[in-house]
């Protein structure tokens, strides 16, 4: 049984008067709402969205049939909620941005990640890997190990021939800024 299953008792429950089973149910289906919104409105609205839908649920509970699934009606209720955010959207005022506004130069950002792509493509993938786990992300040696699947020792030495070619093609390369 799935835990939406299980929202139907709960609810029924809820209904009958159990006010433990009811927060239990509120706590669930907050955390269902919390990802459903999530997917569908800006990091800002997420919390009135799903305050509102709850405070709807609440208002409604009487509303529900239990010979029909809480998960159906739960999503109805959302999706007008997720409605009505979208319309109180587009009646938001916006702001213009001032012309003058500095935006940095990225340019250099830019460049050091493409060169930094074209020399890992010069090396072996397991090399490569482990260059970038380990010296770029900032990865222990371990945990590098854990999440490529090479050892220890096969990780340490990857990262010692996959320098020492970087270096040699750099040193023979001429185009490389």
């Amino acid at each position: 049984m799935s835990k939406r299953d299980g929202w139907d008792a709960l609810m029924v429950a809820a209904q009958d008067g159990h006010g433990g089973t009811y927060q239990r149910l509120l706590t669930e289906i907050s955390q269902w709402l919390r990802r459903y919104f999530e997917r569908r409105l800006p990091f800002g609205d997420v919390d009135d969205a799903v305050q509102e839908t709850l405070m709807a649920v609440h208002r409604r509970r009487h509303t529900y049939d239990a010979r029909y699934p809480m998960g159906a009606w739960l999503a109805a209720i959302a999706r007008r909620k997720w409605i009505d955010q979208l319309r109180a959207l587009g009646r938001r005022p916006t702001e213009e941005l001032p012309g003058d506004l500095a935006a940095g130069d990225h340019e250099a950002s830019v460049i050091s990640a493409t060169v930094l792509e074209r020399l890992l493509d010069e090396l072996r993938p397991a090399q490569a890997q482990v260059i970038l786990l380990v010296k770029i992300q900032g990865c222990s040696i371990e945990e590098a190990s854990h999440r490529t699947g090479q050892s220890v020792s096969a990780v340490k030495m990857n990262i010692h021939r996959g320098l020492g070619r970087l270096t040699a093609f750099i040193e023979n390369s001429h185009d490389v800024e």
